[in-house]
């Protein structure tokens, strides 16, 4: 499987080269950096992503923009705990006992609620943070930059809905699909068919899994896909709406940006296992591209991809309760080309954290 490598630039270019085990995504994580693997929690940046918290994310289709298909049905992360937990009630939400109390008391509360609702003020529903200023914006950069195949994928996580900027047709995804891969191996440890202790090359399945995507290690890619299995991996994709051949490794640019949403809402793993694959996401090797342009006080979760011509980082941006899927995917001719491609994945990030934070 061919490798990726920092690239060397021409004659003449500037030369982006990542420090080796560069810790410094931490900046955006309150507490400093110190590259010092610790709890989850602490990992994540101190607080915990949305599907961990009490309120479930709900997942729902923007109107008015192109979006890629949806899932699962934007099951909130509790009910998909709950799913697979054993028991007669597995997969049920329990409603609170005011409104399992019978239909006289559901009755009394639609009346008092019609005779006061003309009483309250409407408040208008809050603008989407991904709209046509921030679409202009995006492809002004996109056609400055024509000389390249740029695909951009957006994903306001609290609304769903894929929205889509320049190129929208597959690319060699290079390392971004560790993040499949990663996920069809979680998924078999969930479903009792593979372990994360089990011995995989000089290691454990675990520590090939945190390889992978956090130091982008191509044999522990390798060892997953194997352990995965071609049908395993492909189908796996297909229950996410996905056509994957690993074999060709390709993706669209929304593709891996449902991918992140589904990760990040926990509708792909268990709570335990979600955690840990994020954190991975954090500290990697490699923090030059969307890391490098994120403004402080954001905490980002990222995979880059770096392969022959293509260049590529997806991401989520979280600020509070608030996130945001960011994908960039980059195609140009040559090596030659990638410290100026770098440079457009910052100023895109640019574009977008100053719209959306």
């Amino acid at each position: 499987m061919p490798g990726e490598a920092p690239w060397q630039g021409h004659a003449g270019a500037e030369v982006i080269e990542p420090p080796a085990r560069h810790y410094n995504s931490a900046r955006h994580r309150p507490g400093g950096a110190d590259g010092v693997p610790g709890s989850a929690a602490r990992r994540l940046g101190g607080r915990r992503p949305q599907f961990l918290t009490a309120a479930a994310v709900a997942v729902a289709l923007v109107s008015g923009t192109t979006v890629y298909a949806t899932v699962h049905g934007g099951m909130p992360a509790e009910r998909v705990a709950n799913s697979r937990a054993a028991g007669p009630a597995a997969g049920e939400l329990t409603l609170p006992p005011a409104l399992t109390s019978g239909s006289e008391k559901r009755s009394e509360a639609a009346a008092e609620a019609a005779a006061t609702a003309s009483d309250v003020p409407a408040v208008a529903a809050p603008a989407p943070a991904i709209g046509p200023e921030l679409a202009a914006q995006i492809n002004a950069v996109l056609a400055v930059n024509s000389g390249y195949q740029l695909g951009v994928a957006l994903i306001d996580v609290g609304q769903g809905g894929v929205h889509e900027y320049g190129v929208r047709t597959k690319f060699v995804a290079a390392s971004t699909a560790k993040i499949l891969a990663a996920a069809a191996y979680y998924r078999r440890v969930e479903t009792g068919r593979a372990s994360l202790t089990a011995r995989m090359g000089a290691s454990t399945a675990a520590v090939q899994i945190r390889q992978m995507v956090q130091q982008s290690n191509n044999e522990s890619w390798a060892l997953i896909l194997h352990a995965v299995g071609h049908k395993g991996l492909t189908d796996y994709a297909a229950s996410l709406g996905i056509s994957y051949d690993h074999t060709q490794n390709l993706l669209t640019p929304a593709e891996t940006a449902r991918t992140l949403q589904l990760l990040y809402t926990g509708q792909l793993l268990s709570p335990s296992n979600t955690g840990q694959l994020l954190s991975f996401m954090q500290n990697t090797n490699y923090e030059t591209l969307i890391p490098a342009a994120v403004p402080p006080g954001v905490d980002v979760f990222h995979k880059y991809g770096l392969l022959e011509g293509n260049l590529h980082d997806a991401s989520i941006l979280v600020q509070g309760d608030r996130a945001f899927v960011f994908v960039v995917y980059t195609r140009g001719a040559s090596l030659s080309d990638m410290p100026a491609r770098a440079r457009v994945i910052q100023e895109l990030t640019r574009t977008v954290a100053a719209g959306l934070f």
